[in-house]
């Protein structure tokens, strides 16, 4: 498999972090961020931390689509079926 563009800012590439969603040109793994997102955590601080190898617009691309693959997939993670 080769390089996959994902979005702008994300690719998924088998060399780089074994092929898991990474930002373009960094091995942040999208998920990772994403946990500091969940955390709480200002995307200023996101990107401090990271030493600005991310923008803004990168954090809220990796939102969109997480938020779009939940509303698509949140079916296959039903724990309980909701009462009647």
């Amino acid at each position: 498999m080769s390089q996959e563009t994902i979005g702008r800012y994300i690719i998924r590439d088998p060399g780089i972090c074994h092929g898991e969603p990474t930002f373009r040109g960094t091995r942040i793994m999208v998920r990772q961020v994403l946990q500091q997102v969940a955390a709480g955590m200002a995307w200023e601080t996101i990107i401090q931390e990271w030493r600005g190898s991310i923008e803004r617009d990168a954090i809220a691309e990796a939102v969109r689509l997480a938020s779009q693959a939940f509303a698509e997939h949140a079916h296959e993670y039903v724990v309980e079926p909701a009462a009647p």
